[in-house]
């Protein structure tokens, strides 16, 4: 059978002799049941106007239906953007914050820098360096007192609230505390500025300003500070300072009464044997003592 006897027989376009061979085929029995049953269906009433008049009053209803937007992953976007943010501002702040290394009082700590440079850090005080960036920037910030053992390389600071201290080599101390500020150079040159004014150093030369009044120091004849050695020496210091050095040094509390904490002292007392470095103190002042467990009080001789 042709393909389209179907169609032109539903259209009644099929010949005498089409009809009769299509009425002879397997399909045509097939064809004749569906003609029979779409013939008994029925489509269901449809009122166009009661439709219109649904539909209106539908459209204008206040109660409209709430739609929730899911976006399941706009939401991860977001939060993985998040994360993103924390992990590389995290990662960028750990790496400015750098080392720092501090000592507590009566300890001293030694530091090895990355260039190999030496810090011997005294008692109380604190430096910190940023040891990502050392090689493009050899700086050290610094609270109290260190002992510089600088390795030849590029410029090396030393920063501090009273003033900046740069070598390229050399061997020297600095120490920077409440209205006191020393440099002592004791290798090779340093340069040391102080209120926008530059000092330059020989070794066996040092820089001391007091409350923002330079002093002169004779020449240091020696290799390192005292305190290496384990001991603390002053020559014309205000007695303050010497107190709160000792009072370092031996991790105790110092108060004073009736005494002039501004006379000058020169000296050297013990940062290991406390007994003698309060005889090394009061001795050439001229003031008692009173050492009660780890209190100390210093008083004038005419006082009880």
């Amino acid at each position: 059978m042709q393909e389209n006897y179907l169609a032109k027989w539903l259209n009644n376009e099929l010949s005498e002799e089409e009809l009769a061979e299509f009425k002879n085929s397997e399909t045509y029995e097939s064809y004749q049941k569906i003609i029979a049953v779409t013939d008994t269906l029925k489509a269901p009433d449809f009122d166009v106007e009661e439709a219109l008049q649904d539909f209106k009053s539908r459209s204008v209803s206040k109660e409209e239906p709430k739609v929730i937007v899911m976006r399941p992953y706009k939401r991860f976007l977001q939060v993985a953007a998040a994360v993103a943010i924390l992990m590389v501002g995290s990662y960028f702040y750990l790496g400015t914050l750098g080392q720092n290394i501090s000592t507590q009082y009566a300890e001293l700590k030694e530091v090895t820098l990355p260039d190999n440079s030496e810090i011997v850090l005294n008692a109380d005080s604190k430096i910190s360096y940023d040891e990502k960036n050392w090689d493009k920037k050899r700086n050290i910030d610094l609270e109290g007192e260190a002992f510089f053992k600088v390795a030849k390389g590029k410029k090396f600071t030393v920063s501090t609230d009273n003033g900046v201290v740069a070598v390229l080599g050399t061997r020297f101390n600095v120490e920077n505390r409440n209205g006191f500020f020393e440099v002592t150079c004791f290798e090779g040159l340093v340069s040391v500025t102080y209120d926008g004014k530059e000092t330059k150093l020989h070794a066996g030369n040092s820089f001391l300003a007091i409350n923002g009044k330079i002093a002169n120091l004779d020449a240091s004849k020696n290799a390192h500070p005292s305190w290496i050695n384990k001991e603390s020496s002053f020559k014309s210091i205000p007695l303050k300072y010497v107190l709160a050095e000792f009072e370092r040094q031996h991790n105790v509390s110092v108060e004073t009464q009736n005494i002039d904490s501004d006379q000058l002292f020169t000296g050297t007392f013990s940062n290991t044997d406390i007994d003698l470095a309060l005889q090394s103190i009061s001795v050439p002042s001229q003031i008692k003592f009173k050492l009660e467990e780890t209190k100390v009080l210093f008083y004038a001789q005419n006082k009880p």
